[in-house]
């Protein structure tokens, strides 16, 4: 595992607690799923991300719906797309050692490496303007 890893472990971690209906009773920072899981730096650092995130999602998701559209509502926001926004926007608010370009070029591979290439733009997007607003 490495950081890209880390990061598409992250982005899971947290589809998959928002696509779950008991939220409390959700541990996704286990990552379960995980193959040939090993203790390491890496995984560390997806469960930073994945648990900073789910600390803040509320200041997150408040950021993101900042920067939509006045004409687009957040529920309609695709569910990968916003995983993916959700661990970038942490790395952006938080992890300031971090280049906003590595953030932001990670998460348009991630989106893509899932098959949401019709909302790399719109990610791309809404990263770069926090970036820029934020840093």
């Amino acid at each position: 595992m490495n950081r890209h890893d880390s990061r598409v472990a992250a982005v899971q971690g947290i589809y998959s607690w928002d696509m779950n209906e008991n939220k409390e009773a959700a541990d996704p920072a286990a990552f379960n799923w995980l193959e040939n899981k090993k203790e390491g730096d890496d995984l560390t650092f997806a469960r930073l991300l994945l648990c900073g995130a789910m600390e803040n999602i509320n200041e997150i998701d408040s950021e993101i719906k900042s920067r939509l559209s006045p004409k687009w509502e957040f529920a309609r926001v695709n569910k990968v797309a916003l995983a993916v926004l959700r661990i970038s926007a942490y790395s952006l608010l938080y992890q300031k050692d971090i280049e906003s370009a590595v953030i932001i070029n990670e998460a348009v591979e991630i989106a893509r490496s899932f098959g949401v290439d019709d909302q790399t733009a719109f990610i791309n997007g809404i990263l770069d303007r926090m970036a820029k607003e934020k840093r």
